[in-house]
């Protein structure tokens, strides 16, 4: 099969988002969500329920957002400075972040040890005194921890299913959003990463799939590999 010219990808991205949709409505009945109100504190098992679909969630909306995207063409503004006294992520309390539009990328710390280590070039001054005019510091006495309710704060899961919600109601202007955050990656000098999709298994797979998620998640992943692909025809 051609994957430019026969593989329907406006039917593939409805089918999908509709999926997903479905999903997420799930999650709000279970967290008891309605509208853009969050719920502060929730018993464990029930924030480890949701969270196991909330992350291959994110994933398969970053994927449909790639696919949306596929031939998309749109213009960048350019770059403008930052008003003083503005910062990044600083907005209102009530404000809700936009849905990030790549993949965290993995940390191997085993790496570390190859990164160049730059010499110092002003050393810390270390003065060593006898042995007998140290005394020896007082130990802090630990609280002891309150006792535990089961309960784990839920805010910040509640709003990261309600960016994920709005995302996909916005579907549209997600993928102009992707399209442009893919030009000016091309445009920069020597970006850490260009792609969305961080190499190997996208964030929140599971080799055994447990929930409707992990297939949806899977179609979507090899679609938007194949939706990246440039267009040699």
């Amino acid at each position: 099969m051609n994957w430019k010219t026969d593989f329907n990808w406006d039917l593939a991205v409805k089918h999908n988002s509709e999926a997903l949709k479905g999903i997420i409505e799930a999650l709000f009945t279970m967290l008891g969500l309605v509208g853009d109100a969050t719920v502060s504190r929730i018993p464990k098992p029930l924030h480890r329920a949701v969270l196991l679909v909330l992350r291959p969630a994110e994933s398969t909306l970053r994927r449909l957002i790639i696919i949306a995207a596929r031939g998309l063409v749109v213009k960048v503004a350019p770059s403008r400075p930052m008003p003083k006294g503005k910062m990044i992520g600083k907005g209102g309390g009530s404000r809700l972040p936009a849905f990030q539009l790549y993949d965290t990328r993995k940390y191997f710390p085993e790496l570390r040890q190859y990164r160049r280590r730059r010499p110092m070039r002003n050393p810390p001054r270390i003065h060593v005194f006898p042995y007998d005019t140290l005394q020896p510091a007082p130990r802090p006495v630990a609280k002891p921890p309150p006792p535990s309710d089961g309960l784990v704060n839920g805010e910040r899961l509640s709003r990261r299913l309600q960016v994920l919600k709005l995302a996909l109601d916005d579907l549209p202007r997600q993928a102009r959003r992707m399209a442009r955050w893919r030009i000016r990656r091309e445009a920069m000098p020597g970006p850490v990463f260009k792609s969305p999709l961080r190499p190997g298994q996208p964030p929140g797979r599971r080799k055994r799939q447990i929930h409707p998620i992990d297939e949806i998640l899977k179609d979507c992943h090899a679609l938007a590999w194949e939706a990246m692909k440039p267009d040699t025809s």
